[in-house]
């Protein structure tokens, strides 16, 4: 997906009116910088709501999860962002151990769920979990019509020859879903076998998409038969009326938990905790919906999106945050998916 800003323009009722470009009207008060590494929709929609909610200006610029994490490293010394909402938390985990995270504890983390509780401890205080996704894959039901090809149901299904050029997934280096798919995939079958998967998997592979939800859109819009992505992104297709039918893998899967953090050195430090406040509040995790993103909230306060994935039903690995949170370990692992499987394209 392409990078986009988003700058709010007027509020009515959660903040809806906005304007997506590279620039925008400034209004009253400070004027947050904001890196969204959820979908666009959401970006604009969170931007207008905080705006409405504290009369301040935002920007905000979409970008996945390991672009976001090159450029928090780039501009260490001299950063131009204050708040990093949205993406992968391992990504968010992994600034924060290279000391780029600004501590900051809300009044609202008393109303998170465990899950988000827990990952709020991991961090050390610098960042807190606002949703959180289960990775599977959707295929599009007209196009397995018409090829004749069997519904998958497994990760290791994806291998069949069947689909030969008809899957699409991210790129782990840029993408946050591709890099918790990589981390999955190596906790479910150990790390040999994953990367053989893996090999064997890139021989369906029509792409490496920049963006973790641009394969699950390709399948919605009959490019692609198979997107691999978090499920709440294929909901999303699906709800929009694509004949996508999403699969939560037999062999168990893995999850992310999305997340808020400040950037160390923010200039706008009020306004960022402002922000991070309302990103946990039942009034801020309620834009997801409105946008369209069905993500399961981290507030205990919040409503269900009633299309959201059951997550409590889908057999989940237990994902060590700990480790493929850690800079070394998704260093390592890059390195090795750039060798065997990227090099070999």
């Amino acid at each position: 997906m392409r990078e986009a800003k988003v700058r709010t323009i007027t509020a009515l009722g959660l903040g809806l009116g906005l304007w997506l470009g590279s620039s925008g009207i400034g209004t009253a008060g400070a004027t947050l910088n904001v890196l969204c590494g959820v979908d666009e929709s959401w970006c604009g929609v969170m931007a207008a709501a905080f705006r409405a909610n504290s009369g301040t200006d935002v920007v905000m610029t979409r970008k996945s999860s390991g672009e976001i994490l090159d450029q928090v490293r780039a501009e260490r010394q001299h950063p131009t962002v204050d708040v990093w909402w949205g993406g992968t938390g391992d990504a968010h985990l992994q600034a924060g151990s290279e000391g780029l995270l600004q501590p900051y504890r809300s009044n609202n983390e008393r109303d998170l769920l465990p899950w988000a509780q827990n990952f709020l401890a991991l961090s050390g205080g610098r960042s807190a979990g606002i949703y959180a996704g289960a990775l599977g894959f959707a295929y599009n039901a007209e196009l397995l019509a018409r090829y004749e090809v069997p519904a998958p149901t497994c990760w290791k299904d994806l291998t069949s020859s069947a689909y030969r050029g008809r899957i699409q997934t991210g790129n782990p280096n840029s993408s946050g879903t591709a890099f918790t798919m990589l981390a999955a995939l190596v906790q479910l079958f150990g790390e040999d076998e994953a990367f053989r998967f893996m090999g064997d998997l890139d021989r369906n592979v029509t792409e490496y998409t920049k963006s973790g939800s641009a394969p699950v859109k390709a399948a919605a819009r009959g490019e692609t038969l198979i997107g691999i992505s978090f499920m709440h992104d294929a909901v999303t297709q699906k709800q929009a009326g694509s004949p996508l039918v999403i699969v939560a893998p037999c062999e168990g899967t893995g999850y992310e938990i999305g997340a808020v953090s400040i950037l160390k050195g923010a200039r706008n430090l009020e306004t960022a905790r402002r922000f991070v406040d309302f990103a946990l509040s039942p009034e801020g995790q309620a834009t997801g919906v409105v946008a369209g993103q069905y993500q399961v909230p981290s507030n205990a306060k919040a409503a269900l999106p009633a299309a959201a994935p059951d997550i409590s039903m889908i057999k989940m690995v237990d994902y060590d945050f700990a480790t493929f949170g850690s800079p070394e370990e998704r260093s390592r692992l890059l390195r090795r998916f750039d060798t065997e499987i990227l090099a070999t394209n």
